[in-house]
């Protein structure tokens, strides 16, 4: 069931008869190397968070598609949010959803630099929530999950790419990418031994270190074949981390 699909008086059963909770995918909108589509970390987490809300008979909302990713932005087409307006526009849908009744929520994160500020926004949302004395507002808990740390799916990964999996611009992302959008897949001769193990500091100083935008990855490994093998894996995964992160207390 996906909330943007919805009216507001299914949306409205669905709470009296839900335990309240929503799956939030969330992702970035930034480069991924020379065959990595640009909006990669959202297109795994909407296809992966709508697979988990069939799975689950949960309610999935709209995907927030750009993230923290100001590392990236010395490439055309990279957009990102500063991690100051992240937390306020993470802040501005808890507020909104905790309104209308919502009580768990479980972000399914495909881009490893939204972490940390997710977490921040979580922490200042708790407290903004409290002070607005919205009823059960002490009952609202955030978790963030990332697909990509999943367990089967990071061993799968491994298994497939070994030490050409990398950190960015991966094959197992770009091989879910062409699972999602076969007719989308992009080819270009990549460079031997890409970059990788340097710190992240400016935007220019990303492109000096790693000029083609990867990070130790070769995605011509990936297939759509594989990607079809690691949704599955996450679905399944995250299907049952978020049933259980709607029974705790």
């Amino acid at each position: 069931m996906l909330l943007h699909l919805s009216t507001w008086p299914e949306i409205e059963t669905y709470l009296a008869q839900s335990s309240q909770g929503i799956i939030m995918p969330i992702g970035s909108t930034e480069q991924h190397g020379p065959t990595g589509l640009i909006g990669t970390d959202a297109i795994c987490a909407e296809a992966i968070a709508q697979g988990v809300g069939e799975s689950a008979h949960a309610l999935v909302g709209p995907t927030i598609n750009v993230g923290m990713a100001l590392h990236h932005t010395a490439f055309p087409g990279s957009i990102s949010l500063r991690p100051s307006t992240m937390i306020l526009v993470i802040r501005d849908y808890l507020i909104s959803l905790t309104r209308a009744g919502f009580r768990k929520f479980f972000f399914i994160n495909g881009h490893g630099g939204n972490v940390a500020t997710l977490k921040a926004a979580f922490a200042e949302s708790y407290t903004v929530l409290a002070d607005l004395a919205i009823p059960d507002a002490d009952r609202v808990q955030c978790r963030v999950a990332n697909w990509y740390m999943c367990r089967p799916v990071y061993q799968k990964a491994k298994e497939l790419y070994g030490s050409e999996e990398g950190s960015h611009a991966t094959p197992s992302e770009v091989a879910l990418t062409q699972y999602v959008y076969p007719d989308s897949i992009k080819t270009a001769t990549l460079s031997p031994n890409p970059a990788s193990g340097h710190p992240i500091y400016s935007p220019s100083d990303f492109r000096r270190r790693y000029p083609d935008g990867r990070m130790g990855s070769n995605p011509a490994l990936a297939t759509p074949e594989h990607g079809k093998d690691l949704y599955d894996l996450a679905v399944k995964d995250l299907s049952r981390q978020y049933l259980e992160f709607l029974s705790a207390e």
